[in-house]
């Protein structure tokens, strides 16, 4: 496979809107997927070929502060506030007022949870160099198309990702990135500073200087998520996310650790709904070269 190599020096890419920070990419021959799964229910693999086209993607996560300016032009409603709530994390809550609890114990949907309060509305707002949260697929097209550019393709982002140091960071020792670390979903020591997010420029950029591939936020990709396998199993989970219209989400987050979603691999994958958020969920913008 090719040698990841950025095409030009990161340059800002000035729209009407938005300045963003932006790693530029050669087209190359590259890959997406692995051989050696770890969750295979999430179609990771196979490895296969791909070609990929000159591209840029954003050195960081889109922050709150620069989601707020895109609020402010636009008056846009995520879903999340049309809804009236959001997903968090249960151990983000000190005293979980306008929750509702869900099938999965240690997440709460919480009554005026959004990008801007993402603990809900009587708890503080959210930082403004945090990665912005409580944003679906939906809203994170309409932030990347007022931007001047696009969500990544799943290519686009794995190829991205493999520029970094480590592959799969380890969760107790060597702290690269924001992820759990303890026994989940009880106790999290914090080694790595924090228990939910963590600024866009935290921890060490990777090899083309891009910050928090793994860990963090996961990121919502372009692409429609569908699991290649054959079978009973993956045949009704394509058609599960069809009918959901589920769309991809790459590099785990804060939650993830090895003994429970071990998805902060490159080649890992979620899927979710198009108009689903949580407090684990942003997005980087990519650009056509």
């Amino acid at each position: 496979m090719s040698k990841l190599r950025p095409r030009r020096d990161s340059q800002s890419r000035r729209s009407n809107h938005w300045t963003a920070d932006v790693v530029w990419l050669e087209g190359c021959k590259s890959h997406v997927g692995t051989n050696r799964p770890e969750i295979r229910m999430d179609g990771e693999h196979p490895l296969r070929s791909t070609r990929l086209r000159p591209f840029g993607i954003s050195r960081f996560a889109v922050s709150v502060g620069e989601f707020a300016r895109f609020v402010e032009e636009t008056d846009f409603r995520t879903d999340a506030d049309r809804f009236g709530w959001s997903y968090v994390f249960r151990g983000l809550l000190p005293h979980p007022s306008g929750a509702h609890p869900v099938d999965m114990p240690w997440w709460i949907s919480v009554d005026g949870a959004n990008w801007k309060h993402p603990l809900g509305r009587d708890l503080p707002a959210a930082h403004q160099d945090h990665p912005v949260t409580h944003v679906s697929h939906v809203d994170a097209t309409a932030f990347a198309e007022w931007s001047g550019g696009r969500l990544p393709s799943e290519a686009e982002w794995e190829h991205a990702a493999r520029g970094g140091q480590f592959d799969e960071p380890d969760d107790e020792r060597n702290i690269h990135c924001n992820i759990w670390q303890g026994n989940f979903p009880d106790t999290n020591t914090l080694r790595d500073g924090f228990y939910g997010t963590a600024p866009v420029r935290s921890f060490e950029p990777n090899s083309i200087g891009l910050f928090n591939m793994s860990g963090n936020v996961w990121e919502w990709c372009s692409c429609k998520f569908r699991v290649r396998s054959v079978g009973k199993v993956a045949k009704a989970r394509n058609a599960q996310a069809k009918a959901e219209r589920e769309h991809v989400l790459k590099g785990g987050s804060f939650l993830c650790h090895r003994s429970y979603c071990w998805r902060y691999r490159i080649a890992a994958r979620s899927g979710r709904s198009h108009d689903t958020s949580t407090c684990n969920a942003g997005f980087r913008v990519a650009f056509d070269a």
